[in-house]
Parts: C-alpha cells; sequence; structure tokens
C-alpha cells in the first residue's frame, strides 16, 4: 500500500485549468505542471466533472507530451456526481453502482494517460449507495492494480465507517478553512486521526478574500499582524495555521497562478507559534476559546 507521505504537503488542485476557469492551452498545462513540480507540488487533484468532463482529458493530453516522469507525480481523481452538463441527464444526481464505478476510474486512467491513479476517491455520499457494491468495486481495481488507494470526499465519520464495514477508506477530502472549521469539531478530523487516514480540504482559503463581513473583517485584521510578524503574504499563513493541525489537512489549492503557488508551496515551512494559531481562530468564531 502506498505511503500518504508520497502525496505532497499542498495539493493542486484542478478544476479550474480548463472550461471552468483559466482554459489554458496544452503548453500552458505542462508549463504548470513544471512550475508546481519544480516547487514540490507533486500531487494533480482531478475530479472526474471538471470542465464538464473535459478536464481530465485535457490534462492528460499535456501530461502525455510532457516528458513528466509519472513516477514523480501523483494523480488523484473523484467519481459519482451525475451533471445535467457534459452528459445525458435531466437532472444531477450520484452513481454508485458497482459498473459505474469500474467504469468511471478506467476512463479517467484513459483521459489522464496513465496507467494508475494514486489515490480514487468517491466525491459526494448518495443516500443510496450500497457499501458491498462499493466495496466490490474497489476491491476490483485495487486487485487489478488501476487504482492504488482509496477514498472518499465529502464523508462524515459514519459515512465512512459504512463503506469500511466492507473495504479500508485511506483518505477523506473535505472542505475546511479558517471560515470553516467545522471538521474540527463534528468529528472528521478526530476520524482522521484515530484511522490514520490522509486529510485533505477543498478551499482552503475559505470566504477571507471572498466576502467582506465582521468574521472575515477580524481575520483580516488578525493576519494584517501576522504577516509583518513572519513576513510572510495573508494565504501562506491562512495555509500554516491549516497544516498546524495534527491531521495535517493537506489544502488543495486553486490558483493557476505561479507566484500564488510558490507562496503556497512555501507554506508548508512556516511554523506558527501556538498563540498565533489561537489567535486566528479566536478572530474566526468572534470570541475566546472557552
Amino acid at each position: 500500500m502506498q505511503s500518504t507521505e508520497k502525496f505532497s504537503k499542498v495539493f493542486v488542485g484542478t478544476m479550474t485549468w480548463g472550461s471552468w476557469g483559466k482554459q489554458l492551452s496544452k503548453q500552458g498545462m505542462i508549463g504548470l505542471m513544471e512550475h508546481c513540480l519544480e516547487n514540490g507540488l507533486t500531487t494533480f487533484d482531478h475530479a472526474d466533472i471538471y470542465g464538464d468532463y473535459t478536464t481530465e482529458a485535457e490534462f492528460g493530453k499535456a501530461f502525455a507530451e510532457s516528458g513528466i516522469d509519472r513516477t514523480q507525480i501523483q494523480l488523484v481523481s473523484k467519481c459519482g456526481i451525475q451533471m445535467t452538463s457534459g452528459r445525458d441527464n435531466h437532472l444531477k444526481h450520484y452513481e454508485y453502482g458497482k459498473d459505474y464505478i469500474i467504469w468511471s476510474a478506467e476512463e479517467s486512467l484513459r483521459k489522464l494517460n496513465t496507467e494508475y491513479l494514486d489515490l480514487f476517491l468517491l466525491h459526494r455520499p448518495s443516500p443510496l449507495m450500497h457499501p458491498s457494491e462499493i466495496g466490490e468495486a474497489i476491491d476490483h481495481l485495487l486487485e487489478s492494480g488501476k487504482i492504488r488507494q482509496f477514498g472518499v470526499s465529502n464523508f462524515t465519520p459514519s459515512q465512512i465507517a459504512l463503506l469500511e464495514s466492507v473495504v479500508e477508506v485511506k483518505a477523506n477530502q473535505v472542505e475546511f478553512s479558517l471560515t470553516h472549521t467545522a471538521p474540527m469539531y463534528d468529528g472528521t478530523f478526530d476520524d482522521c486521526l484515530a484511522n490514520k487516514r490522509l486529510t485533505m480540504a477543498w478551499s482552503p482559503l475559505g470566504q477571507v478574500f471572498r466576502e467582506e463581513n465582521a468574521q472575515t473583517v477580524r481575520i483580516n485584521k488578525t493576519l494584517s499582524q501576522l504577516v509583518d510578524k513572519y513576513g510572510v503574504d495573508e494565504s501562506q499563513v491562512l495555509l500554516a495555521w491549516m497544516l498546524r493541525h495534527p491531521a495535517v489537512p493537506r489544502p488543495v489549492i486553486g490558483t493557476t497562478t505561479k507566484e500564488r503557488i510558490n507562496s503556497s508551496a512555501k507554506a508548508a515551512q512556516l511554523d506558527l507559534e501556538l498563540q498565533d494559531w489561537f489567535a486566528l481562530l479566536e478572530a474566526s468564531q468572534g470570541h475566546e476559546v472557552p
């Protein structure tokens, strides 16, 4: 079983690489991949739905021409969400039948131009998911070498426990940031720590730079003090705050800007002092800890 240490401390999210964002050219993707590797960011996070089911293939074509050694990167993808755009569906829903899971993983392999996925996730829980059927699909993918590890995204500890009655769950990717701290209190991170699951966090900067409200005003005030103290930028402090948690949730960054990628990579080396960590938590909550 592949060690979680193979994954980089910061994940590169690809959701906005294609039609859902920057619409990068093939050469643009190659250049961005190379830049990420130069900065120690080796793990690329995908989902079949990105770009209305097109971004994996665009990334795969770029990867095939890049000359990058497959053993030097880790590829993550997800399945299960059924969109109305890009497929013949009349409403959004979830699909976790055995045959579909296997087909979806194989489609991701084909599109990404790779023989295996380092990590394969179920994207969101479905009320109709049947653990034994999922287990059969994942066992097939693991035994055939098409995936190295299996995990989930946006699952609660009880939903993971349901799946673990039939198959080992090695990772969970959830929303987590200074403006969305629920995983620290709802058992999600406790479950990851207790069961040694790889923990990943999407939207790691939260709403700090997107919205102006009482919470973000407080956070930005504290951030401005810490930026001066540590000589770094605001996003580095936010990512360092996240990485300070014992579960070490790996932030999945969404930027395609090279300067911000550089900054994000350096966040893993920033060690926030204990009281500074709690100062940010206090700013988020609007009161001192009980």
